[in-house]
């Protein structure tokens, strides 16, 4: 028998408590309490893609592990295979994913959603998979076997695929029965749907979530968020559903746009607060930014040496304090050779002035 207890997970706003039963063992190495929570940096953990597709497809309690390549699951294989023996002709680079259906909008086994186009269409079988894909992902046309319709809201996947990864389903099914019961008490029941789906990539960041909806400029994008917990849903509702506008702070990607695309993402600090991310140049030790070394000398032709006090003028330019060296000391020559010459003169000068006398 497994003892569980009552975790609990208060609101962003701190008005209303929910409490979610978890089992103890699970919680500590699975769940929001795990130690590697918020231990990776989640901005540019999604690889470019411009389409995603959502295939309904059974329960996510019993999706095998690898279910796009399950032999028991032959629809889910044979559209995954398909889009790999096609990807050459498929112009949009597209995704696939597994979801599960949703009563609400009688989405049943075999209805594939596409995003950002909003349409689903309905009732895919094993035998249309080649058509489906000739028709709507290489040529860009309406599907000709089946039934096209168009979605409307906002759409959030949350990864519960458990026999996938234990994180994903400790997580996924906490995540998903608080954003139904938010979802309720704010009375977006008929503009949001909510939906477990298949492993996306990226365990360690679990919970996973996926919202699909209009950003501030009516644009459909999907965004994702790693390392979600009960505490974070309130506030998804709020900013990313409601006003288009992500967070940051547990914001992992998006489809359809590079990470520079899409605007200012706080850096990942040190615990010291250093930006890991930055490039500004560190100072150089104490006692030597900027400066030269005094007291030294630079060494001429001929041994000719010249050294420089301790007030010596940092040079303009690289070589010139050198230059300036040799200078004075060519100036040094001309005078010490000048008073040479003098003395020569004056010495010639008065021997012969001796010598005049002496005649």
């Amino acid at each position: 028998m497994r003892i569980t207890h009552a975790t609990r997970y208060l609101s962003i706003t701190g008005e209303s408590e929910s409490f979610y039963t978890v089992a103890d063992d699970e919680s500590t190495k699975f769940g929001f309490e795990r130690p590697e929570m918020y231990q990776s940096n989640l901005v540019g953990t999604v690889d470019p893609y411009d389409r995603h597709l959502f295939l309904c497809y059974k329960s996510h309690e019993s999706w095998p592990s690898r279910v796009e390549d399950s032999d028991s699951d032959p629809l889910p294989k044979l559209l995954s295979s398909g889009l790999k023996a096609r990807k050459n002709d498929i112009s949009v680079k597209t995704r696939l994913t597994i979801c599960e259906g949703v009563d609400e909008l009688a989405l049943s086994d075999g209805d594939v959603l596409v995003f950002p186009d909003m349409i689903v269409y309905r009732g895919l079988k094993d035998s249309d998979v080649d058509g489906f894909i000739e028709d709507v992902l290489v040529n860009g046309k309406p599907w000709a076997s089946g039934v096209q319709e168009a979605l409307t809201g906002t759409y959030v996947f949350i990864c519960a695929h458990n026999n996938r990864d234990r994180r994903c389903g400790v997580c996924g099914p906490v995540l998903m029965e608080k954003f139904k019961e938010d979802i309720e008490s704010k009375g977006l029941q008929n503009q949001v749907v909510v939906t477990a789906c298949s492993h996306i990539g990226g365990h360690k960041y679990a919970g996973n979530v996926i919202i699909f909806s209009a950003d501030a400029e009516g644009k459909i994008s999907g965004n994702w968020y790693g390392y979600v917990t009960p505490n974070d849903v309130s506030e998804l509702i709020d900013q990313q559903i409601e006003k288009g506008e992500i967070i940051e702070r547990i914001w992992r990607g998006r489809m359809g746009a590079p990470v520079e695309e899409t605007g200012k993402v706080e850096e990942p600090k040190l615990a010291n607060g250093t930006n890991l991310n930055s490039n500004e140049k560190q100072p150089l030790e104490s006692g030597t930014e900027g400066k030269e070394s005094v007291g030294s000398c630079c060494q001429g032709a001929n041994g000719f040496s010249c050294c420089r006090d301790e007030n010596f003028e940092k040079p303009a330019k690289k070589g010139s304090g050198r230059l300036s060296c040799w200078i004075g000391k060519w100036e040094q020559r001309e005078i010490l050779t000048a008073v040479t010459v003098v003395g020569a003169v004056s010495t010639v000068a008065v021997a012969y002035g001796l010598y005049r006398k002496s005649r």
